[in-house]
């Protein structure tokens, strides 16, 4: 028997799963770590948190499986995009990684703007200056730990220094190095001209690959704390996202999926590279070789739907925990039986302020229409109209630069609401389904790995044989009617309120 092993590396734990051929799970193991908080708004992981969650997983799935090593055809590795890991020339870690969530880097991406102009870093790294992304916190060592950015000689991102560690090799893939904010997006490299104005030399950076590509094999040192094999090929594998659309079958352009969790995503992919100089959504290469992605962020998607929960539904948290049942199940119940429209309640998800399509810190959430006729049930599936018309507007988006949803694939904590998907395919118009076998980046990975070993001919040709749909549901015209009045009201009270959310933000709280 031959098997590939999917490691992916997230920001509460590491998730390590072996695969059989056809996809099906042998063994899976989750390892968790903390996240450290030095300050406010900053956010930190130790490297050796994940490397020892990495090698625990691996020996997990290994001796609990009863397979031989050598039976493991090729390793897979995904990971929370943006963190900045820093290694010495001795390839010791330097410092503990700043990670995706951290917002220390406010000044320096004012400079990043001051640098290189707001549409010419947009032209070459597809996205504006961000908090999130790797460059503005590589800046923010420079200005802050110069004593550290001298020692620097490798600068790595989460899973990459993973590969590191298991390989020796300094590398990163296209997916998670477009989150950097260092690549020349529409030509697949590192941009010379943003490593030049940025004060960064490219030999700290790792080599590029594309996802399915061989990096690197398993070196003596690491197969003696994982127990796999000396010389198993480790593929470029893919950031978070992009590795969980290679796992949902989303590979071909007009393929796309919604992610419902804390924030909400929409990933599709596209034969071209296609950038919104607004701002309004991300433009990455994806994992499939010579394709790019747009994805789409909601920051308070599930979160709306949490807070709902938390704040007023204290009755159904009884009732469901009376019937042993997640709370969520009974708030579904509730909103099924309230008519499209939410009787005239409409919610902006804005509770985080907002990212896409609205890159606006300052716009808060907002209930509008409410009048003593509503009850919590009119608000359980206002949010939840609220959230999925905020999909739909960044789906606009990517409609107006030529890349086109024609079919749907609906995951995370909400895709697993009937009511929350049919919303979804009502107002998208195009079918909404979830798929038999979800295990997420690391099945992508694996996948990855698969081609890389030689075990599959492409990408595509692996997701049309090893991922299939489980429920399909289809729009209903009459209610997608009642939605496209509604949704022109949504957008009206974003551009109405605009204003009003600056003068907001400036008052005593």
């Amino acid at each position: 028997m031959r098997y590939l092993l999917g490691v992916d590396l997230g920001t509460s734990g590491t998730k390590t799963v072996l695969f059989d051929l056809v996809g099906n799970v042998i063994c899976s193991k989750t390892i968790e770590y903390p996240l450290y908080q030095p300050a406010n708004g900053w956010a930190e992981q130790d490297p050796s948190d994940w490397w020892n969650a990495t090698c625990d997983g691996i020996k997990y799935v290994i001796t609990t499986s009863g397979i031989e090593a050598s039976e493991i055809s090729g390793v897979g590795l995904s990971g929370q995009m943006h963190g900045l890991v820093m290694l010495d020339k001795n390839g010791m870690v330097l410092r503990n990684s700043i990670i995706w969530c951290d917002q220390r880097t406010a000044k320096e991406c004012q400079q990043m703007n001051s640098i290189m102009g707001e549409k010419r870093l947009l032209e070459i790294t597809a996205n504006p200056a961000l908090t999130g992304f790797t460059a503005s916190k590589i800046l923010w060592i420079q200005n802050n730990e110069p004593e550290v950015y001298e020692k620097c000689a490798h600068i790595l991102l989460p899973k990459d220094y993973i590969r590191y560690m298991l390989t020796g090799e300094f590398a990163t893939d296209v997916s998670d190095a477009s989150g950097m904010q260092l690549m020349d997006i529409p030509n697949r490299c590192w941009s010379d001209e943003i490593l030049s104005k940025f004060n960064i030399d490219k030999s700290m950076l790792g080599k590029i690959y594309e996802s399915p590509e061989v990096t690197g094999k398993i070196h003596s040192r690491a197969a003696e704390v994982t127990g796999l094999c000396v010389g198993t090929i480790v593929v470029g594998g893919a950031a978070d996202n992009s590795a969980a659309a290679i796992g949902t079958g989303v590979v071909r352009t007009g393929n796309a999926f919604t992610t419902i969790g804390t924030s909400g995503v929409v990933y599709a992919i596209s034969d071209d590279v296609s950038i919104d100089l607004k701002g309004r959504v991300h433009t990455l290469c994806s994992a499939v070789p010579g394709k790019w992605t747009l994805m789409s962020c909601t920051l308070g998607a599930g979160l709306s739907l949490k807070w709902l929960r938390d704040t007023c539904c204290s009755e159904e948290m009884i009732e469901a925990e009376r019937l042993g049942v997640d709370p969520y199940v009974v708030m579904d119940r509730l909103a099924e039986k309230v008519m499209p429209g939410a009787g005239g309640l409409v919610y902006l998800p804005y509770l985080m302020g907002e990212r896409s399509p609205h890159p606006d810190p300052d716009c808060r959430g907002v209930f509008f229409g409410l009048s003593a006729s509503h009850n919590r049930a009119n608000m359980i599936r206002a949010v939840m109209e609220g959230v999925a018309f905020s999909q739909l507007e960044c789906v606009d988006v990517f409609k107006e630069m030529q890349v086109n949803v024609e079919d749907m694939i609906a995951c995370g904590g909400g895709g697993r609401s009937t009511v929350w998907r049919q919303m979804l395919s009502d107002m998208y118009g195009c079918s909404v389904s979830t798929i038999k076998a979800d295990e997420g980046p690391a099945f992508g990975v694996a996948i990855l790995a698969g081609v890389g070993a030689g075990v599959y001919d492409s990408v595509e040709a692996a997701c049309d044989n090893l991922v299939s749909k489980n429920i399909i549901l289809k729009p209903n015209p009459s209610t997608r009617k009642v939605y496209e009045e509604y949704y022109e009201l949504y957008k009206k009270l974003y551009a109405d309120l605009q204003g009003s959310f600056k003068l907001l933000s400036k008052l005593p709280k």
